[in-house]
């Protein structure tokens, strides 16, 4: 069974961190060409583009678990339609979300903060973005359809030539043709591009489970579809709440600190982004399976793999608090920050590192809710992470400044540990 458990969470844990670093080299190469008002730009628009790809995030993913319920069912016209309706809905998620984010962008970085030289590199870098809506969402909307109906390796490999494809031309166009953030926007969207081109063709070789016929009426589709955001609406939550939380702290940092604590936060965040997704690979890696047991009524299994799956996690969180921590002097310097902006960083990196164990713990819990069709638990965890940020974010700067902006997140998270425990442990949900 554990052999079975890492089979599918090792390639999804990879692959969650290759969705990270893609930010990463995006900030690295900006970092070092155009220096920290680059760094800021991204670091500002970025929710936009984490709202686009949560989007497809939350749709394949929605879909994959009632795909993967009904394997275990064996309810082959159900797995049909749940896999077809899904395709559908990123087809057009892609259409709408394009359409509105083009006209919405420059009105969500002011209400952001993004002022002046802010606002114009920021608008640079996501004009292009959300061009590309169509290639980021059907790309991480397809990766958990492949994880679920082929292998998780397979997946991790559609991400991997996606990212690889990235840093090839993040240093090509920034450095060899000067393009500057234009560059970085173009080399994101052109591997996500080629990561959707790849699930598309994995995908074409199980075309048995796509079947239109499978989806009798347009009644039967919107069925189809509310199930599907039923469920889809926690891993939607669960990728784009961090970014909420990217909003809420930037906001804060600029009354709190200025541009120094905005650039500051702008490489924590980016370094936080990849260990928070490593650790929702855990947790979205073993959906397949504790789906699958949840569709064939299996609690024993189901237990079981939970259980190895908060192990892994602990180990997991504990080593990347441990890296985060020594290395918090020397992260500042790959970015190609200030002075002022690394020594800010090395004395902030301790004490949001101080919250992972207790995230890791919650994302697993939230994770194994949604794969087993308990969404309101689910919705409370996710959602509710960032409502009580805000509120805490209302009074603790004003009594410890900048570090209180800093505080108010590992505080949240030890909050939501604690609650998820409380949650899990009501006999409604407890096996």
């Amino acid at each position: 069974m554990r052999k079975q458990f890492y089979k599918y969470v090792i390639p999804s844990v990879l692959a969650f961190a290759l969705s990270g670093v893609y930010a990463i080299v995006d900030g690295f190469f900006i970092g070092n060409s155009v220096g920290d008002i680059g760094l800021a730009a991204i670091n500002i628009a970025y929710p936009i583009t984490a709202l686009i790809q949560s989007i497809g995030t939350g749709i394949g993913i929605g879909g994959s678990v009632e795909l993967s319920v009904n394997i275990g069912k064996n309810d082959v016209k159900a797995q049909k339609s749940y896999f077809t309706a899904t395709i559908f809905m990123l087809i057009l998620a892609s259409i709408i979300c394009t359409a509105i984010l083009h006209f919405a962008s420059p009105t969500l970085l002011t209400a952001f903060g993004a002022e002046g030289e802010l606002h114009t590199s920021a608008m640079a870098y996501l004009s292009i973005i959300v061009l590309g809506s169509v290639f980021q969402i059907m790309g991480t909307g397809l990766v958990p359809l492949i994880r679920n109906v082929v292998t998780s390796s397979a997946a991790m490999l559609a991400m991997l030539v996606g990212f690889a494809t990235n840093i090839i031309l993040d240093y090509t166009l920034i450095y060899i043709y000067s393009f500057g953030i234009a560059g970085a926007a173009i080399a994101s969207i052109t591997g996500q591009g080629l990561t959707m081109a790849i699930c598309i063709g994995i995908l074409a070789k199980k075309s048995n489970y796509f079947s239109v016929t499978a989806i009798d009426s347009l009644s039967g589709f919107i069925d189809l579809v509310k199930h599907i955001i039923a469920v889809g609406l926690s891993p939607f939550g669960l990728t784009f709440s961090p970014n909420i939380t990217l909003i809420v702290i930037n906001k804060s940092a600029i009354v709190n600190g200025g541009d120094v604590a905005v650039s500051c936060y702008a490489v924590i965040a980016y370094i936080l982004c990849v260990v928070q997704l490593l650790l929702q690979g855990v947790g979205d890696g073993c959906q397949p399976i504790l789906s699958r047991y949840y569709g064939e009524g299996n609690t024993k299994s189901l237990k079981i793999n939970r259980g190895i799956a908060y192990r892994f996690t602990f180990v997991l969180s504990l080593v990347c608090t441990v890296i985060t921590i020594l290395l918090r002097n020397y992260i500042p310097v790959l970015f190609g920050t200030s002075e002022s902006v690394a020594e800010a960083c090395a004395n902030a990196f301790p004490i949001f590192s101080a919250g992972l164990i207790f995230f890791g713990f919650t994302r697993v819990t939230t994770s194994y809710f949604y794969a087993t069709q308990h969404s309101l638990p689910a919705y409370v965890l996710i959602y509710g992470e960032p409502v009580l940020l805000f509120i805490i974010l209302l009074f603790i700067p004003h009594i410890f400044g900048i570090n209180g902006v800093w505080a108010a997140t590992p505080i949240v998270q030890v909050i939501m540990a604690c609650l998820s425990l409380i949650i899990s442990n009501r006999k409604k949900y407890k096996i």
